[in-house]
């Protein structure tokens, strides 16, 4: 648009609220981790961390149950660890990878926080009805 500048001039602090500036992290923090999420391979490597459960599964039990080489495996295992989906740890000779299970409760809170606009007196919204039980 021409003849409208916005530059420092134009642009005051006071227009910015200390919640939009979180809304917009938590936004970002959701746009990465979904992104992480958005390609085959990675998503079937997260789903089969979740199946096997807290214990995790070595690099190789993952390659070997979800056919893929090692070098795509630690590519993918790489951008999910990066968004904070999956955590490795060091078992003698073995690296085991477990779903980040915080992590992703988190992503559905965020995703779920405005179900039907809060009303949990709608017998249709469990995730509103749930929030109120845990007394949020």
């Amino acid at each position: 648009m021409r003849g409208a500048q916005m530059g420092p001039a134009n642009f005051s602090m006071q227009q910015i609220s200390w919640r939009d500036i979180i809304m917009t992290m938590k936004m970002m923090d959701a746009v990465g981790v979904l992104g992480a999420l958005a390609q085959e391979s990675r998503l079937e490597i997260f789903r089969y961390l979740i199946r096997v459960g807290p214990c995790g599964a070595s690099a190789g039990r993952v390659g070997d149950q979800l056919a893929l080489h090692s070098a795509t495996l630690s590519f993918h295992l790489n951008a999910l660890r990066h968004a904070g989906l999956v955590t490795s740890r060091r078992e003698s000779r073995s690296i085991i990878y477990t779903a980040n299970f915080a992590r992703m409760s988190d992503l559905l809170a965020y995703l779920m926080e405005n179900c039907c606009q809060g009303d949990a007196v709608s017998a249709e919204c469990e995730p509103a009805q749930a929030k109120q039980a845990a007394g949020r």
